[in-house]
């Protein structure tokens, strides 16, 4: 089939482009079964619905790489279609005439994606690598950007169930579905792919009912909406496919805003071929749902397969193959996209394009009927059909990995390809073998562009009869050297064919770079090409110069020989060349071949000259069927065919879009020739059925035609011709091209498709709407411009040069008259008045009047800088300095010839230039001319003065001693600055550099992060401030364990060894915390603990594993010395404040208080002092008790006394307490004290499966700090109604007559006393129910109910003075008498007797006196040392009692 193309060029067959690669819509399929798909700037229309596919036509207009393609799929507009590009417009097309429609520009970016909408037949949508996308209406031509993301498309597709729902796929994984009718709302973001996006699929049908991935994705369907839910389009819900680089395939739903299903890509190993790792990174994830098949999806694959997915199964039945892989029926390399087409028989075909090359068409009917079959094969599977050629072709590309760049079959061999690349790799390939190519181990530097078979040449030509081939392959590369190759030896090295020309021929010169080389057909001559535009003939095998051809004289880009076969022998020497310089030179070398000179020869006129072609020549070839008739392709564009001998031009062919690249005969038919060119095509045409017969004519020569014809009709009118802008006296719309007449069709005339890649658009449909192409921005041609000319410095006697002819007559005869010494005209005064001009052609005093009278012309202009200029040329420099100073426009130029006028001069225009440039803010050159006057200190003051520190240290280093004080105060001052401004670490340098050590760690820590701590302690240790670099190091580990960082809290003590004691308490914190976390009694966090901090899980009491963590550690125990003496320790570790305990202080805070009592505590043991021992133990278990830290405490206690015994203090160690001291033997008393006190909360808890709940609570973390009040709280609840009355009747009394009342109260009920409950669960009364302490405690319970009593008096008194009480007043006011009511404690039944009367502040103060002298009256070791609270103690005893008639004691 013939197919007609842009300027009459018809073409035979073509193998076109193979399809646009990483695109995610390049090709699509309209309802008609034409298919169009992008292959570089072209879009190629193939008809699909025939038996045999055709190509239709071509789409030809984009500048560069078409980026995506679609059909308007509407009936009666499915001729429509749409094509992005990278050059930034989108076209619209009728793919029925072939003609561009309309086009705009909205984009400012490469365009990634465009896709027609399948609902609304006017909606375009497009996306480029900005993330800006534009929706473009095509009726009314409007357009209207968005941007919903800040990341580059990669694929764009509109929803087919609702117009306004568009799916966008992103770079980095993210997926966005947008409202384009609420001006780009983004209605859900999906996530969940972690790279980027290659395709996205609706599915055919509304709803999702079609598939049931997991149970909890059916159940809720109304779960998870839009965050906008309000489009319609998602109102039901839909799915949507995507592919993605990660190789899985995501199923997702638009109700549930989630992925619903996973597909993972099959990796399908080919039989009888290894894994290659590289292929999934290669990996292209098209994805395609076939119309009406909500079940089935089509995907790609590592390697070319297409796999059909049934989502209604799981496991392997879920995939089936395509094709049989094993026949070649797949693609053999990644597919890159799929499109479908309903045919009017109802079968639905499947279309995919490859990196293989081809596109293929599959009728997924047939599959379908015929099941699924094994993925490897079986009979039932059907075909694809192969459509982007009808030729029997094979892909080689395995073991090349470049781009190949020239090509040369073995004369004799058959099947043995040469190729040679881009990056210089020469290779063979047997094309009728499965091998691998064999490469040469000799790689050229550059692109081999040529490659030629003939006889070796020495050194290869030695023993050719001894088993070496007869023919040696030679290649050209860009840097200019031929190598010889031996083709059954590419392992070896190849050679420098330079070396035998310099030998032989005795060249000393270096050789000129080679470009091409051809071997004459009877392999006895070679003719090489060089870049000067010589040609240099050789005689084979020593290479022998035998002429130089200099008739180019640009780059040889061609060379072939004539054929000898069936041919005379006088063409036989016929050597044919083309260069860059547009002529086809013929040399006949007959006689100097067959009679060898003795010396070269030099040839300076051609046998033939070929003219006609406007831009160089790029290839040629000659008949094999004709005498002397030569087929050149130029970069004009065309082919062209010559009669060599006639010098005729026969045929010209131009249906290339571009410059052509090759050209070849056809051996079979004398009329046809392939040519390919830069349109990426090799078109088969024929010579005869050309319209043209000489190439068009260039620029250059069609502007020399027009200069001819006016130069021989010069008399001719002009007549005004419509310009490019100007139509049938209107304005030509963009886009459009003027059309004069008949006469541009003609022969002569330059076709527009050769020399513009746009085809002109159709006429009618751009006057009907002339708006639908937007107007370009074209910015005016400069060449058109007048160059401004710069302003005259003698404007005045320039104007005197523009009088009329008969004044400058004039003057010509005045001037003689002046130089000839005649009398000139009266008042004729050279350089003055009219004769101002004169002064140029005169003496020196009238050019000096002349610069007077331009000097006040400028300055009554303004143009002080040109009366600078005409003093300075008249000498005055000193004037010109002046003014230029008085004015402020001195200059470096006026400055560099200051000096010519003296120092003096010179130093007053500096300082003038120094102050004129500070009020220009230029700083920094304002010092630098000080410096030229030797004004050093005054430049440093200007910089500093002006906050340039940097600039101005540097000076003063380069040009100061190093001693100077200016240099100090600087790093100073700028230290200053940048401390204010928050730079601390170049603070930190600046006082570093002027010996502020001190200083710099301070900046430095004032970060106050732990870097900047721990860098600021390294500081101030390295200059010697030793008390800094402590305090910095010890905040800053303090800051590391409170983030429980213990490895580098220890680490940055361990660089002094001065804190020794620190880091023994930091061991033992990190020692107690752990084992806290173990215990779960606190909540664990992320720390960085040591080995020897892991919990251990024996009885060893943690005193004990303190002390050998220190021995192992720091080597302190009892024997240390010196610093690590545990006396000398002890005393440091009263440098460590211990606050007042309180609970609002954290855990973590309060453990490391405690570690300080308990680091004492274990120091003292070292001592033996075991007074100070004990008391560290009780103050280390206060400050948990205190900070009401129940759980903790009593954990703690287990953990230092497992024996429940305090007076044991170490197992391992056989320590065992004796405290004689009145304080010791109370602090051991109150530790026993509350030993017992948890042992009997343990004793409730376990009694009842109630309480053991109440256990189960308490011992939780997050519980703890309120864990004693809720256990108090049930305590007293529970038996409040039946003893709480006759405890508090006997509260007043000892405590002993209490007990003893409760005992008798209750000996009728209970065979279990109090005292009797202590000795059965082996507690000591005597310290749970102490007298003393219950007394103790007694008082102080009054005297804090007299406080609350006092302080609800004082409220009350202050709202009665303020007004009405408010209800909190009330409150208070309530509780205050109820707490009257129930007070107890010293003189409480004086108040139970007046308890109806009304308490004064009198008798509470009189009250308040009394208690206050009974507290001091005791023992302070009562009041320093207390024990748990006696009443508390009687309670749960009571209650145990009580517990004990329903369940046995266990």
């Amino acid at each position: 089939m013939e197919v007609a193309r842009a300027g009459g060029a018809m073409y035979q067959r073509a193998l076109p482009a193979s399809p646009n690669w990483y695109c995610s819509r390049s090709s699509d399929v309209n309802s008609d079964g034409l298919m169009g798909v992008g292959a570089k700037n072209i879009v190629y229309l193939i008809d699909v619905s025939a038996a045999s596919c055709t190509l239709e036509g071509e789409l030809v207009g984009h500048r560069d790489l078409v980026s995506g393609f679609s059909f308007c799929q509407h009936p009666g507009q499915n001729h429509l279609c749409v094509s992005s590009s990278h050059d930034g417009k989108i076209r619209y097309w009728d793919s029925s005439t072939k003609s561009l429609l309309k086009e705009h520009e909205a984009h400012q970016s490469p365009i990634t994606a465009v896709h027609w909408s399948p609902l609304d037949k006017n909606l375009v949508v497009s996306g480029d690598e900005k993330g800006v996308m534009v929706c473009y209406w095509f009726h009314t031509g409007d357009t209207f950007s968005l941007f919903p993301e800040p990341r580059t498309i990669f694929c764009i597709t509109c929803s087919p169930h609702a117009w306004n729902t568009v799916a966008v796929g992103y770079k980095d994984g993210m997926i966005v579905l947008i409202d384009v009718s609420k001006k780009g709302l983004v209605m859900q973001r999906l996530r969940g792919h972690d790279d980027e996006i290659h395709s996205l699929a609706w599915s055919p049908l509304p709803g999702e009912d079609a598939l049931y991935s997991r149970p909890e994705d059916s159940e809720g369907s109304g779960a998870g909406q839009a965050a906008n839910g309000d489009s319609a389009g998602l109102e039901k819900g839909c799915y949507l496919a995507s592919g993605s680089k990660d190789q899985t395939v995501k199923i997702w739903s638009t109700v549930k805003n989630k992925a619903v299903m996973t597909l993972k890509m099959p990796y399908l190993k080919k039989r009888g071929s290894a894994v290659d790792p590289s292929v999934k990174e290669r990996l292209w994830l098209n994805v395609h749902w076939p119309k009406g098949r909500a079940t089935q999806l089509v995907s790609s694959c590592f390697s070319g397969e297409l796999v059909l997915w049934d989502l209604t199964k799981t496991g392997k039945l879920r995939w089936t193959l395509l094709g049989t892989s094993s026949e070649g029926q797949n693609h053999s390399r990644i597919v890159f996209n799929m499109s479908s087409v309903l045919m009017q028989d109802n079968r639905q075909l499947l279309v995919s394009t490859s990196m293989d090359r081809n596109i293929k068409c599959w009728d997924l009917d047939l599959w379908t009927a015929a099941g699924p079959s094994p993925p490897w094969g079986g009979s039932s599977t059907p075909s694809p059909s192969p459509l982007w050629n009808q030729y029997d072709t094979r892909s080689f590309w395995h073991g090349i990995k470049s781009k190949v760049t020239a090509l040369a079959w073995h004369p004799k061999k058959e099947g043995s390809l040469s190729f040679g690349t881009d990056d210089g790799k020469v290779g063979i390939y047997e094309v009728y073998t499965n091998k691998p190519p064999q490469i040469s181990s000799s790689y050229h530097r550059k692109t081999v562009y040529t490659l030629a078979w003939g006889p070796p040449v020495p050194p290869m030509s030695f023993g050719a009869d001894r088993g070496k081939s007869t023919f040696s392959l030679y290649s050209c590369a860009g840097e200019g050297v031929i190598l010889q190759h031996d083709p059954l030896k590419l392992s070896g090295e190849a050679s420098d064919i330079d070396q035998l020309i310099r030998n032989t021929n005795n060249i000393k010169h270096k050789l000129s770079p080679h470009t091409d080389l051809s071997w004459k057909p009877d392999g006895k001559v070679l003719a090489i090409g060089n870049e000067d535009g010589c040609i240099d003939v050789y005689q084979a095998p020593s290479l022998k110069l035998l002429c130089s051809i200099q008739q180019h004289h640009k780059i040889i880009n061609t060379l072939h020989w004539h054929h000898d076969h069936s041919s005379p022998p006088e063409l036989h020497c016929l050597l044919a060349s083309g260069s860059s310089n547009a002529i086809v030179y013929v040399h006949d070398l007959r006689s100097i071949i067959e009679n060898p000179p003795e010396s070269p020869v030099v040839v300076t006129e051609p046998y033939r000259r070929l003219c006609g072609h406007t831009d160089k020549i790029t290839d040629m070839a000659w008949s094999p069927h004709h005498e002397a008739r030569l087929v050149t392709a130029s970069y004009d564009g065309t082919a062209q065919v010559w009669d060599v001998l006639l010098e005729e031009a026969l045929s010209n062919y131009r249906g290339h879009n571009g410059y052509l690249l090759s050209v070849e005969w056809s051996p079979v038919d004398p009329d046809v020739i392939w040519t390919g060119g830069k349109d990426f095509t090799a078109q088969e045409w024929r010579v005869s059925k050309q319209e043209f017969t000489k190439p068009p004519k260039g620029e250059h020569e069609k502007k020399m035609t027009k200069l001819k014809e006016k130069k021989s009709n010069p008399n001719q009118k002009r007549k005004k011709t419509p310009g490019p802008g100007e139509m049938n006296g209107g304005p030509v719309p963009d886009g459009e091209k003027s059309v004069t007449g008949p006469e541009q069709s003609g022969e002569e005339d330059e076709v527009s498709s050769t020399s513009s890649s746009v085809p002109p658009p159709a006429a009618s449909e751009m006057q009907r709407k002339p708006s639908a192409v937007p107007k370009t921005k074209d910015k005016p041609d400069t060449n058109l411009l007048k160059k401004k000319k710069p302003r005259s410095m003698l404007p005045i006697s320039t104007s005197m040069d523009h009088r009329p002819k008969e004044d400058l007559m004039q003057d010509c005869i005045t001037l003689a008259s002046v130089h000839h010494n005649q009398a000139p005209p009266a008042g004729c005064v050279p350089g003055e008045g009219e004769h101002i001009h004169f002064g140029l052609f005169s003496d020196r005093p009238a050019l000096y009047r002349m610069f007077q009278s331009e000097e006040k012309g400028h300055v009554e202009a303004g143009h002080f800088d040109s009366v600078v200029y005409l003093r300075l040329w008249s000498g005055d420099l000193q004037g010109a300095l002046q003014l230029a100073m008085e004015r402020g426009e001195l200059n470096d130029h006026l400055l560099s010839i200051a000096p010519m006028a003296g120092f003096e001069a010179w130093r007053r225009a500096v300082e003038a230039y120094v102050q004129q440039l500070c009020l220009q803010e230029q700083y920094l050159k304002a010092a630098s001319h000080l410096l030229s006057i030797n004004k050093v200190y005054e430049a440093i003051d200007l910089l500093r003065s002006h906050k340039v520190y940097r600039e101005a240290i540097a000076l003063v280093k380069a040009r100061l001693p190093a001693d100077d004080p200016v240099l100090k105060e600087l790093y100073t001052g700028w230290a200053a600055v940048l401390e204010k401004d928050g730079h601390l670490s170049s603070a930190a340098k600046c006082y570093l550099a002027a010996g502020a050590s001190f200083d710099a760690a301070k900046v430095l820590s004032r970060k106050n992060d732990v870097s900047s701590l721990k860098t600021a302690s390294i500081l101030a240790r390295i200059s010697g401030e030793d008390a800094l670099a402590k305090s910095l190091a010890l905040r800053c580990a303090k800051d590391l364990a409170s983030a429980q960082n213990w490895v580098g809290a220890q680490d940055v003590l361990g660089s002094h060894e001065s804190l020794l004691v620190h880091q023994l308490h930091l061991s033992t914190t990190e020692l107690l915390t752990v084992m806290l976390e173990d215990a779960k009694v606190i909540p664990q966090a992320w720390s960085s603990c040591h080995a020897w901090s892991s919990p251990d899980k024996g009885l060893t009491t943690l005193q004990d594993r303190v002390r050998d963590v220190w021995e192992k550690l720091y080597e302190v125990s009892e024997a240390s010395e010196g610093r690590r003496s545990a006396a000398a320790l002890l005393q440091e570790l009263k440098s460590l404040e211990s606050p007042t305990p309180s609970a609002s202080v954290s855990i973590r805070q309060v453990l490391q208080y405690s570690s300080i009592h308990l680091t004492h505590s274990v120091l003292s043991w070292l001592v033996d002092d075991d007074e100070e021992l004990i008391k560290g133990l009780w103050q280390a278990v206060a400050w948990l008790r205190d900070t009401r830290h129940f759980c903790v405490s009593a954990e703690v206690l287990r953990r230092l006394f497992p024996d429940k015994d305090v007076t044991v203090c170490s197992r391992k160690r056989q320590k065992t307490l004796h405290v004689s001291a009145e304080e010791g033997k109370a602090a051991a008393n109150s530790l026993q004290a509350f030993v017992h006190y948890h042992r009997l909360y343990e004793r409730w808890w376990s009694s009842s499966a109630h309480n053991q709940k109440v256990h189960s609570r308490l011992s939780l973390p997050e519980t703890d700090l309120c864990a004693r009040d809720k256990v108090e709280d049930k305590v007293e609840d529970k038996v409040e109604d039946k003893v709480e009355d006759k405890v508090e009747d006997k509260v007043e009394d000892k405590v002993e007559d209490k007990v003893e009342d409760r005992e008798s109260s209750e000996s009728g009920k209970s065979a279990l006393s109090p005292t009797g409950s202590l000795d059965d669960l082996g507690l000591d009364a005597s310290l749970l129910l102490s007298e003393s302490h219950a007394a103790c405690q007694a008082t102080q319970r009054s005297v804090r109910q007299i406080q609350e009593q006092l302080a609800a008096m004082v409220q009350q008194h202050s709202g009665a003075q303020g007004g009405a009480p408010e209800p909190g007043d009330k409150q208070a006011d309530t509780q205050t008498s109820s707490t009257t009511d129930t007070s107890d404690g010293h003189g409480s039944a004086d108040a139970a007797e007046g308890s109806g009367d009304q308490e004064t502040l009198l008798s509470l103060s009189v009250k308040m006196s009394e208690l206050q002298k009974e507290l001091c009256d005791l023992p302070d070791t009562l009041k320093t040392f207390p024990h748990p609270d006696v009443l508390e103690c009687c309670l749960v005893l009571l209650h145990l009692s009580k517990s004990s008639r329903w369940s046995p004691s266990p």
